[in-house]
């Protein structure tokens, strides 16, 4: 199983998380928020193969570090993983719009241009202005939207425009997600922590809960845990290879 969403060089015990993540036999997209964080980030995977690290610019800290693109640029062709990426509508962050889609279009024309990437999208209030964005870059077909908030409208226009969803226990743990992750194709979803931000009984989520996202998808889906298991692990499968294409 992989968590396609977590900040593992934010725990404040990253090794050890590291360590028992390799132990369990779970992999992780280890997303970033700022291309200054990518080399530090880049060393925990070392010698692990069950961990793949995306170069971020997390749209929150795009109006502080607007200046980093130049580094993004420097590190896009080490990866063919890009996260944490997109736009953020909250009202705390309206100030650093202008900020927001300059960086944000800045990524998605450099990794149209590269080819291949793997996109893991935020896009919290934002999801329309997100969606826009990515229609003018018609060459990103490896889109994973996180943690998806939006209206039901705005899911169907993401639907429709090929987006995958990862998932976690967190947005399964309430009725809006439930019934947003009910109108997603199963062939369309992936599983995901947020750790350590997204939390469970007031404790930062690890790598391997995403297990209970496994839960949350085959309670919704009228299957057993296995069941859920399998479509996932085919999913995951589906996105990998689509990404080593290029």
């Amino acid at each position: 199983m992989i968590d396609f969403h977590c900040h593992l060089d934010l725990y404040p015990d990253a090794e050890a998380i590291v360590d028992e993540l390799e132990r369990r036999r779970v992999g992780v997209l280890s997303v970033t928020t700022t291309p200054a964080a990518w080399t530090g980030t880049t060393r925990l995977a070392k010698g692990r193969p069950m961990i793949r690290t995306a170069l971020g610019f997390h749209p929150e800290l795009a109006g502080e570090r607007y200046r980093e693109l130049e580094l993004f640029d420097r590190f896009l062709p080490e990866t063919r993983f890009v996260g944490e990426v997109g736009l953020d509508g909250s009202p705390q962050h309206l100030h650093t719009w202008d900020a927001q889609t300059l960086v944000f279009d800045h990524v998605l024309t450099a990794c149209e241009r590269a080819g291949g990437k793997v996109l893991s999208v935020h896009s919290r209030r934002a999801a329309s202005q997100v969606l826009e964005c990515l229609d003018r870059h018609p060459g990103l077909d490896k889109v994973i939207l996180h943690w998806f908030t939006g209206t039901k409208a705005e899911l169907h226009r993401a639907v429709e425009r090929g987006c995958w969803f990862s998932v976690g226990p967190a947005m399964l743990s309430g009725a809006r997600g439930r019934s947003l992750v009910s109108e997603i194709a199963p062939n369309r979803l992936l599983v995901e922590t947020d750790g350590p931000f997204a939390q469970s009984d007031r404790r930062p989520l690890n790598p391997w809960d995403v297990t209970h996202a496994i839960d949350g998808l085959a309670d919704l889906w009228g299957t057993t845990r296995q069941g859920a298991a399998q479509v996932v692990r085919a999913n995951e499968s589906a996105v990998l290879t689509i990404g080593a294409q290029n």
